[in-house]
């Protein structure tokens, strides 16, 4: 059983008195210590986020150069395939055109050997028929 006398009082006041200094010199600095984590914390969350927020706006100045630089290197090696197909047609032209020259050239010539050839065999077409009849009759054919 519980009796009320003065070292209950004693009791409770040594519980008092224990709370007080418990309090002074454990839990508010250990509070003060956790706020100040807390804080610390959350300042580096924040500086996690803005670090995150800029390697992304990085990335994405980063991606758009990459586009640019892919865009303009199309645009080059497109030019440069444009440029050699427009190169090579007119040496192919200039080579067809080098050819029908020498066609040309080579078909006068064949034409005017023809034609030679042509003016021999029909001078010499008049002493062929005489020299043939000649045999084919058994005589000679000069008058």
């Amino acid at each position: 059983m519980i009796t009320l006398d003065l070292t209950l009082f004693i009791h409770m006041f040594n519980i008092i008195l224990l709370m007080i200094i418990l309090n002074a010199i454990l839990y508010k600095p250990i509070l003060g210590i956790l706020e100040k984590r807390d804080n610390k914390l959350e300042s580096l969350r924040k500086d996690a986020e803005q670090f995150e927020q800029n390697a992304r706006h990085r990335q994405q100045e980063v991606d758009k150069k990459m586009r640019e630089a892919s865009a303009k290197a199309k645009a080059a090696l497109d030019g440069a395939r444009s440029e050699a197909h427009e190169a090579g047609a007119k040496q192919l032209a200039a080579i067809r055109q080098e050819a029908e020259a020498e066609k040309e050239k080579e078909m006068a010539e064949l034409l005017s050997q023809v034609e030679t050839a042509r003016k021999e065999l029909l001078e010499a077409t008049a002493g062929f028929a005489r020299d043939m009849a000649g045999k084919i009759l058994g005589r000679s054919l000069e008058a």
